[in-house]
């Protein structure tokens, strides 16, 4: 089956004055309160992936720009006013810069839609409110993280009680698909429980990270408490990794990068916590609304052209209903209007870079050489730019490298059951290396809950693919990673437990 995929202005709109002005500017690093160039002097080009033009020029930091940027956040941590200063006092800096970037918020949108080929309108009203409300959440859990009393088992006369302290430097590496949100998960609860940062953002979308690190300027953040280093992976992401003067190092990515974090990290055994790759199920059952399902099913995939750690690229549908949902999930891909990212009515951008495009487009030949039939999409569109059609598979199996391994495209796997045994669709959807997210479609309220509570993900959608809040913990199983984020539990990522005995 083949459909026509609706293309809307190649070309779109040009970006405001403030972001052009910002793309053309001399982009330097971000360490110790002062704007310096790499150590090595080297430059990373910044394309658009919408044009393939380049766009902006960061510097390419390497070990020696990691390492003033550690010494940087040590000082800053260990002696400066940071370690100093109260609860409330954090607490209203960290509120300050939500309110710094909400009034930048048409810029921000702007940049990542440059800069990750991303539909300026999700941009706006997910990424960038998103972090907003972030930075003020955890704001608020300034002035709320504290310690216990604790009545000891022994007989013998103590005063007991523990403490909740920050752990110190931070190294957090972030990815390209969320440029600023991914950002914004990572340094909020940092800065709330009163850690200083070296922020290493993807060579792919530098940009505004850049353009935080000018508003945490702007807002008054003591010198050294938040650093940004621009570079390759191999290099700076790799210093920062296994710097031995890094408390913890705190990574977004895929499962393979996230090993060798954790190799890098063991040096000086510094705390790790890992949001890593996905491969996550979707199931609809029989009796599921299938209006509901076909919104969710096709959300999970194609929002943010697949490239979600959570997306939902197996697809098991109940044979009874299988027809129709694919033949929705065919016309819902056609719908979607493809195009640059800065135009109002795109709901397809880009994918990131050429590589990826490769990435994606190989997959899909994989999966036919293997004998799965593209029921719609499967082609790159046009010449210019990283442009490809909203993909649906069907005749796969679970055996095949599309099913087994995650894409990080706009690509599903749709599958077939017919078995009313939820044993087999359970067992089915947890067969992967993956668990971090997973949802399920039905009106039965006994089933619903009976397959959320067996499914082996991080978060569970029941008639939703995947909620993400503010104060809902956010973390996979398996190798999907280690701990969570958001909610207080993101405050415990970044914070150490100290028992203390007083004898009496």
């Amino acid at each position: 089956m083949t459909v026509q995929q609706k293309i809307i202005v190649a070309e779109g709109p040009a970006p405001s004055a403030a972001t052009a002005a910002f793309l053309a500017a001399d982009h330097r690093l971000f360490i110790g309160g002062r704007w310096v160039e790499a150590a090595e002097g080297g430059q990373l080009d910044v394309e658009n992936p919408a044009t393939g033009e380049i766009v902006a020029r960061v510097p390419a930091g390497t070990a020696a720009d990691i390492d003033a940027a550690v010494a940087a956040a040590r000082q800053a941590f260990d002696h400066g006013p940071w370690s100093r200063m109260t609860p409330s006092e954090r607490g209203r800096l960290v509120w300050k810069l939500a309110d710094l970037l909400e009034t930048h918020a048409d810029e921000f949108a702007e940049i990542d839609s440059i800069d990750n080929g991303k539909p300026v309108t999700d941009a706006r009203a997910v990424d960038v409110a998103f972090s907003c409300e972030l930075l003020r959440y955890m704001a608020g859990w300034s002035t709320k993280i504290h310690g216990q009393t604790i009545a000891l088992s022994s007989s013998a006369p103590f005063h007991a009680y523990t403490l909740r302290e920050p752990v110190g430097v931070v190294g957090q590496i972030v990815p390209w698909n969320f440029p600023l949100m991914m950002a914004v998960w990572k340094v909020a609860p940092a800065l709330a429980a009163g850690c200083t940062i070296v922020l290493k953002p993807a060579e792919q979308t530098p940009l505004s990270a850049l353009r935080l690190a000018q508003l945490v300027e702007e807002a008054g953040f003591p010198a050294g408490v938040f650093n940004v280093v621009t570079g390759l992976g191999e290099t700076a992401g790799a210093a920062l990794a296994a710097h031995p003067d890094v408390d913890k190092v705190a990574f977004t990515g895929s499962t393979e990068v996230g090993k060798l974090i954790l190799g890098a990290a063991r040096g000086n055994l510094k705390k790790v916590s890992l949001e890593l790759g996905g491969k996550s199920p979707v199931i609809v059952f029989p009796d599921a609304d299938l209006d509901v399902a076909l919104a969710g099913a096709a959300s999970a995939i194609f929002y943010n052209m697949g490239q979600c750690c959570t997306a939902g690229s197996r697809l098991y549908v109940h044979r009874k209903v299988y027809d129709r949902l694919m033949a929705g999930m065919a016309a819902e891909a056609a719908r979607l209007p493809v195009g640059v990212g800065l135009d109002p009515a795109t709901r397809i951008g880009p994918l990131v870079s050429a590589e990826q495009l490769a990435r994606v487009s190989g997959y899909i030949e994989a999966g036919q050489r293997e004998g799965a039939t593209v029921l719609t999409g499967g082609r790159r569109i046009g010449d210019r730019g990283f442009f490809l059609e909203p993909t649906v598979l069907t005749g796969t199996t679970p055996g095949m490298s599309v099913v087994r391994e995650e894409i990080f495209g706009p690509v599903v796997c749709a599958m077939p059951f017919d078995d009313d045994d939820i044993d087999a669709i359970v067992a089915e959807a947890n067969s992967s290396i993956y668990g971090l997210a997973a949802s399920l479609y039905t009106r039965d309220l006994s089933k619903a809950h009976t397959v959320a509570r067996r499914l082996k993900a991080g978060t569970i959608g029941v008639n939703v693919h995947h909620v993400v809040d503010v104060a809902l913990p956010f973390g996979g199983f398996k190798q999907s990673g280690w701990g969570r984020e958001m909610g207080y539990a993101a405050i415990e990522l970044y914070t150490e437990t100290k028992s203390i005995a007083v004898a009496l």
